[in-house]
């Protein structure tokens, strides 16, 4: 019996009402126990890298019919990483806890994600973890590459850099935003190995995808083709009953470590698979990416961590192509939506071009996984991609500059006066989830205009907020606890000296721990924490949990599944 039998299934006046409301083109054998399946759709006018989903959801109605279901398409929370202010982050818990309620509340037997921006895939995959219906996910994919003066312009990456160049003097405002029309070049999410890309094919080596979909850049006829064959998948993990709890095991996590070194991808990954795993109740930790990933070389040579971009990607050879460079290193028996173990999957397929995706032999590092460091900064931890960091500064002491708000931060960083050297450390508070609130891509904070003029370009950056998978730089981020919850960076103090050892694995201020544990919070920093008194504000900030966890809501952790007991009528 189907799940939406529950609710179409005898004769009597409550399945007479769930029937005839849904009777508006639905053939009379809609009913008689096939499939439903809901259509959970991301696409928004307001999210510009998704505007495109209804497209991809067409195609995978075409493909249900087909295998024999019936497609229901479901709009969902959609979160514009560029437009949502103060942060898409903050909505993020939101966004997956009332898909999660939709997806249990509805009469429907499984469900196809479809999500493309940084926080719609984690929110959906949280989700179907949380509910446990049969579901996959089709990304929605990279954008094509556009260029300007000549040169391919990495979306998000090339908006720092050239914005710096302003700050530099080396561009005027004119050609900065005469680049802007060539930012943006067709539908899609971020063509670096940002967050949403990363996500994206994360799902995939997760095994919640089509094997092969992600990757596939947004205005590809093969990804239509791939969401026609997605409606005809989860038709059949309904018939199978395969749930997310038997993908989304621990070997798949691993996996997804082992792929986020080897794709230089973003630091926000850790925050989402965290939070994922949660949901699920998989052993997964903080730790588990410096363990796991550490010693995986890099082999993606993408911005922000390298030249290329994600079309370049997929003409090299793809997500597969990685993933076979690494196979040794993956869990061989976790399996994908399919039922096959993901490394069945990976075949003998190729590197078209080594200058994109390295063979293993000569990686672009050694060494590219996220490294978490502790010390009495950082208690319960923070991490840095030493990737996109200088390797000059991975070892480093410097006295630091505290900024206690972005507000503060925006009000002096440009100061001619202010006390700065190419060997401070900055440090920017009051940015982690309770504190902002929402922990906003902040992380990589801008260096001072009379640095930049000196051709400074890269400083050590400490925060306890997040920064855009876009983005680069030796910047040290998700430091737990944050400034709000206590943690020892409120009170840092300007001239403090700071020791940076990635090596090692450490992050302190130089104080004797007595002094340290008497010193109060900075006061200014206090009074800059967000103090919301009503509405979701309210709610995330007294419920949020910290960074190295997941920054999930404390009353979501784990799930609970799809029963509804009780009838409306």
């Amino acid at each position: 019996m189907r799940r939406s039998s529950q609710w179409y299934a005898g004769t009597d006046r409550n399945a007479y009402i769930h029937r005839a409301w849904m009777r508006r083109g639905l053939p009379a054998d809609a009913f008689d126990g096939r499939p439903h399946i809901a259509i959970a759709n991301t696409a928004s006018d307001l999210t510009p890298c998704n505007m495109h989903l209804d497209e991809v959801a067409e195609h995978v109605k075409r493909g249900v019919w087909e295998a024999g279901g019936v497609p229901l398409n479901l709009p969902v929370v959609s979160l514009g990483e560029t437009q949502v202010r103060p942060t898409a982050m903050l909505w993020r818990n939101m966004a997956a806890m009332a898909t999660e309620e939709m997806l249990r509340a509805n009469p429907i037997d499984g469900v196809v994600l479809l999500g493309g921006c940084d926080k719609t895939i984690p929110a959906l995959l949280m989700a179907a973890a949380s509910v446990d219906l049969p579901a996959v996910v089709v990304p929605g994919g990279p954008m094509l590459t556009g260029h300007f003066r000549g040169s391919p312009l990495g979306c998000g990456t090339d908006v720092w850099a050239l914005s710096e160049e302003v700050r530099a003097g080396t561009l005027t405002e004119a050609e900065f935003l005469r680049s802007e029309s060539s930012m943006i070049r067709s539908k899609g999410h971020c063509n670096t190995m940002g967050t949403a890309s990363t996500m994206g094919l994360l799902a995939e080596v997760l095994g919640m995808t089509l094997p092969g979909l992600a990757g596939i850049p947004a205005a590809d006829s093969r990804l239509l083709a791939g969401a026609h064959e997605t409606g005809g998948l989860v038709v059949d993990l309904v018939k199978r009953g395969r749930r997310p709890s038997q993908v989304m095991t621990r070997g798949s996590f691993l996996n997804a470590i082992v792929a986020l070194a080897a794709l230089g991808g973003s630091t926000n990954a850790v925050i989402h698979l965290l939070a994922i795993a949660g949901r699920l109740g998989v052993d997964l930790d903080q730790d588990d990416f410096d363990r796991t990933g550490s010693g995986v070389p890099l082999l993606v040579d993408l911005q922000p961590a390298g030249r290329f971009l994600m079309d370049d990607l997929y003409r090299a050879g793809g997500l597969h192509a990685v993933l076979r460079q690494v196979h040794d290193l993956l869990d061989p028996e976790a399996i994908t939506v399919t039922g096959r173990p993901l490394v069945d999957s990976l075949g003998d397929v190729r590197i078209h071009d080594a200058e994109v995706i390295r063979p293993r032999p000569r990686p672009l590092r050694d060494h590219a996984g996220i490294a978490v460091l502790y010390g009495n900064l950082a208690p319960d931890g923070a991490v840095i991609k030493p990737a996109a960091a200088s390797p000059h500064l991975l070892k480093h002491r410097g006295p630091a500059v505290v900024f206690d708000s972005v507000e503060d931060l925006h009000a002096r960083l440009d100061d001619p006066d202010l006390d700065v050297t190419p060997d401070s450390v900055l440090i920017l508070r009051g940015c982690g989830p309770k504190g902002y609130p929402g922990m906003p891509e902040v992380s990589n904070l801008p260096l001072p205009p009379k640095l930049l003029a000196q051709g400074v370009r890269d400083m050590v950056r400490i925060c306890d907020g997040r920064m855009s998978g876009t983005a680069y730089g030796t910047v040290v981020l998700h430091v737990a606890p944050e400034a709000a919850a206590g943690g020892p960076l409120a009170k840092v103090r300007t001239g403090d000296m700071i020791i940076l050892d990635v090596p090692g694995r450490r992050l302190d201020v130089e104080l004797p721990d007595e002094e340290l544990a008497a010193r109060q919070p900075a006061p200014a920093a206090v009074r800059a924490f967000a103090r919301p008194s009503r509405g979701w504000q309210r709610l995330y900030v007294e419920t949020v949990r910290q960074a190295n966890t997941g920054a999930d809501l404390d009353f979501l952790i784990g799930s609970s599944g799809d029963h509804v007991p009780r009838e409306s009528h």
